[in-house]
């Protein structure tokens, strides 16, 4: 095994480090980017929900208004 020159060993490292960099930066923007998306599933689903609550809640009103009627 041949002895590296420390020049090129410190290019080597300092490569390696930025490369790492890149990395980690694209590594947590997937993961914010996953869970924004996640978040507006939930919250689209959440809200679909409450819509059709809403509805059932206001035909239940309604219902029983007709029945007072009478």
């Amino acid at each position: 095994m041949s002895a590296i020159d420390p020049r090129e060993l410190n290019r080597l490292h300092q490569q390696a480090r930025h490369r790492a960099q890149e990395l980690r930066s694209a590594a947590i923007g997937d993961f914010w980017r996953g869970g924004d998306a996640a978040w507006e599933t939930t919250l689209a689903s959440a809200r679909r929900c409450a819509e059709r609550l809403a509805r059932r809640l206001a035909r239940h009103r309604d219902s029983g208004r007709s029945g007072l009627e009478g």
